[in-house]
């Protein structure tokens, strides 16, 4: 009689553990809320000659725009090790939306990154085109103030739910999760620093997986 034989993982347990999420999300926090606030202080005068004469300003986008992919990896760590820590109590519904919303927010900061960057050649040029820079520039503020953070909002929404549902974090780090989602809904697109309360919520959620210990789950006879 041949025993069964358990489900071989591709990776070690280590990389799908608690503290690797808790580690993605803290990486994550940290380089989104360094790049977001880069662009924040070099952006605060949009105009062409303002970019112009100023090139410590191109610089700072410039770097900000090259902190957003290794944000973007560990973001995507997150997402994929949190899914494998719910394991048999995962919820389709709000597994489906939290992923969902996650890959959603990532793929728009991506393009909005890309289209940054072509605004920002743009600037190079002796002549350049304002009205092609006016376009780049309200198209990148659509992709990332209205869409991208909505997508966060929601992806909030899923975790703090999941969260509460599963005892995976403290309610009041939940709780939270809830009035960062209403600021995202509400303020993000017309008040440009609200962006940033989004990387400060999963830094901290990450540092309060990382301190904290896994809920106890019954054990199924």
């Amino acid at each position: 009689m041949s025993r069964a034989t358990a489900p071989r993982r591709l990776t070690a347990r280590f990389w799908r553990g608690r503290r690797s999420a808790a580690v993605a999300g803290i990486v994550f926090g940290i380089l989104l809320l360094a790049a977001l606030t880069m662009v924040r202080l070099a952006l605060a005068d949009t105009t062409i000659a303002a970019l112009q004469s100023d090139p410590s300003r191109r610089a700072l986008i410039g770097l900000s725009l090259n902190l957003v992919p290794f944000a973007g990896i560990a973001f995507l760590w997150f997402i994929g090790v949190v899914r494998d820590q719910l394991g048999d109590v995962e919820d389709r519904l709000f597994s489906t939306v939290f992923l969902g919303s996650g890959l959603l927010f990532l793929a728009m900061l991506f393009v909005g990154s890309v289209t940054t960057s072509t605004v920002m050649s743009l600037v190079a040029v002796q002549t350049p085109n304002t009205e092609l820079f006016d376009y780049g520039r309200v198209t990148t503020q659509g992709l990332i103030s209205v869409y991208a953070l909505r997508m966060a909002a929601v992806f909030t929404l899923s975790v703090s739910t999941v969260g509460i549902r599963t005892a995976a974090l403290p309610r009041w780090v939940a709780y939270s999760g809830y009035v960062v989602a209403l600021g995202l809904m509400v303020a993000a697109g017309e008040h440009k620093w609200v962006q940033l309360i989004f990387p400060a919520w999963v830094l901290m959620v990450s540092v309060v997986i990382l301190v904290t210990s896994p809920p106890e789950r019954p054990v199924v006879s």
